[in-house]
């Protein structure tokens, strides 16, 4: 009889569940960055011309800390982004290694780890021996295999540093100009500056929840409450130095 299932993939139709689903990416790649970048973006420049504007500075210098803080921070969002990326990559390496050396050494301790595996996975004996054979009958594929299971990570599926970098970068620099719009088109105003931040932030957070499939509600008013935090406090450090200063 013929398997119409395997002859529908063979002819380039997707899996049996793929019909109806799919999966986001979750290995931390472009979404995390993003994410983390036009939030700090957010916080950190409307913060920066709260404590600036709170030390009753002019206008010019607002916009010019405000600058100066959106081109900082993006660099240091995207440096930060490559090397932990990196590393972490650059870490999952060398776990293949070690696991390589492991199989190298002891190919039937390996084998029969595997075994213990899928059988607390709820294989039974004869299966799990069965499917350690079949599995280690390729190195790189049992190496992997190995490594998904006792990590909890796929080596084949590391995100890119260069994607994580960009996305930071761009989403920072992104969340940092929206503070300093009313003073860019010609508004010199602190409280159209923070407007501006705080509706930054609820549309951020409702796109991150959005993404996540949470309340879109709860992830705008969580992400207002702590950037509220953030500019209160630099406001009320901003002022306390103005009044000191003269």
């Amino acid at each position: 009889m013929t398997d119409t299932n395997a002859t529908a993939r063979t002819a380039g139709d997707p899996a049996p569940h793929d019909f109806d689903h799919s999966h986001a990416d979750v290995s931390g790649g472009w979404l995390r960055a993003a994410t983390f970048g036009a939030m700090d973006g957010l916080v950190t420049n409307t913060s920066l011309i709260a404590g600036v504007g709170g030390a009753g500075v002019s206008s010019h210098t607002v916009v010019l800390s405000g600058i100066a803080g959106l081109v900082a921070g993006a660099f240091s969002m995207a440096l930060g982004e490559f090397t932990s990326v990196s590393t972490q990559n650059e870490q999952i390496d060398a776990e293949v290694n070690v696991e390589k050396a492991a199989f190298a050494n002891h190919p039937e301790a390996e084998r029969a780890e595997l075994v213990t595996m899928l059988t607390d996975m709820g294989m039974s004996d004869g299966t799990a021996e069965t499917a350690a054979t079949e599995i280690h009958a390729d190195s790189d594929r049992a190496v992997n295999f190995h490594i998904a299971q006792e990590l909890g990570i796929d080596p084949d599926e590391k995100p890119s540093p260069f994607v994580a970098a960009g996305s930071s970068f761009v989403l920072f620099a992104l969340g940092a100009i929206v503070p300093l719009l009313p003073y860019l088109l010609g508004f010199a105003s602190l409280t159209a500056g923070l407007a501006c931040g705080a509706a930054g932030l609820v549309v951020a957070g409702a796109l991150a929840a959005h993404y996540t499939s949470q309340s879109t509600l709860v992830g705008a008013a969580r992400q207002l409450a702590f950037g509220a935090v953030a500019v209160a406090a630099t406001y009320g450090v901003g002022a306390l130095i103005g009044v000191g200063i003269a």
